[in-house]
């Protein structure tokens, strides 16, 4: 399958996009601006944005705790998503709910959340909607390595298979859950081979090539489509900076860490474009383009209002309980 140029350069686009995001929400997490856990997707930047690319705008993905990647991916506002990890009133959830719990029903992202595996059950559920409603969307659940391993993950892989639910399931092999490498939890070469259990077709695909993971979603998402079920898609990848923003990563091997900076899914979206005919001069414009739309963020963040803790005492009265 051949790629216009337009094409490859969305998919570099969103890719730089993701990763300026993320080098600057670090930055500014170290200078004070942002509290809390901050889990960097630096590295797999290439999985979100292939799966995404082979969504519809109607398509729903679930998210996780390392999910900014995701969220903007999947179309959200940059500005938005900054200012909820500054805690400010003009972020997706008025500021209380930071870096993992990120949600934009207006681009079908039903949200992150940071219990571990806590959105694969979640996925079942929408793909369970998504049947009752009688339309054809389909919704793309991001995981790890080690959610793999919890109860959830093999119960809402039966419930879909037996259902056939429209879900694609996007196991993100980072090779670590933590600091336990995935070695140490698993002895199949493969997880996706953990599909096969459940009469899920299970595929592998390196996931530092956006286009190798496009093609993987898209089949995916027409099978869904076609009502054929669910998949499991396991993207290989590894993180290039630790669990969270204070965790230096020293247990990860620093040869494995050069090795798959090699391939980094920049380098490698890069080399789709030049391999189209794009000048490195071409590139570097487009990297310019992503420094002004992040400073903008930054500034909308900086200078929007706080919360108003009379709003949120006036909202809690509406609670049950």
């Amino acid at each position: 399958m051949n790629f216009d140029l337009t094409f490859l350069l969305s998919l570099y686009r969103k890719i730089r996009l993701i990763r300026r995001f993320e080098e600057t929400g670090i930055e500014k997490y170290r200078e004070g601006w942002i509290h809390g856990y901050f889990h960097p997707y630096i590295g797999q930047e290439a999985i979100a944005v292939g799966v995404c690319a082979a969504l519809r705008a109607d398509d729903y993905i679930i998210s996780t705790h390392r999910g900014h990647g995701h969220c903007i991916a999947k179309g959200a506002d940059i500005r938005r998503m900054m200012a909820e990890l500054y805690g400010k009133a003009a972020g997706y959830s008025m500021g209380r709910g930071g870096s993992m719990h990120i949600a934009d029903c207006a681009t079908g992202n039903i949200g992150a959340n940071g219990i571990v595996g806590g959105g694969i059950p979640l996925a079942a559920g929408v793909g369970m909607g998504i049947r009752q409603e009688g339309s054809d969307r389909v919704a793309a659940c991001f995981f790890g390595d080690g959610a793999s391993n919890n109860g959830v993950f093999g119960e809402s892989l039966n419930l879909a298979a037996i259902y056939r639910l429209p879900v694609i399931l996007i196991l993100e092999n980072n090779c670590y859950a933590a600091t336990t490498h995935v070695r140490e939890t698993a002895l199949c070469e493969h997880l996706s081979e953990r599909g096969a259990g459940y009469g899920i077709p299970g595929r592998s695909v390196f996931g530092n090539d956006p286009l190798e993971v496009y093609h993987a979603a898209k089949e995916a998402a027409d099978l869904a489509r076609a009502g054929g079920g669910p998949a499991l898609i396991e993207a290989k990848t590894h993180r290039l900076l630790g669990h969270h923003v204070r965790d230096i990563g020293s247990y990860m091997p620093q040869e494995d860490v050069d090795l798959w900076r090699s391939k980094d899914p920049l380098l490698v979206a890069a080399e789709h474009l030049r391999q189209a005919g794009m000048s490195n001069d071409g590139i570097a414009a487009v990297d310019r383009e992503i420094e002004e739309k992040i400073a903008e963020a930054v500034i909308f963040a900086e200078s929007s209002a706080e919360p108003s803790v009379e709003e949120f005492l006036e909202e809690m009265k509406t609670y049950p309980g």
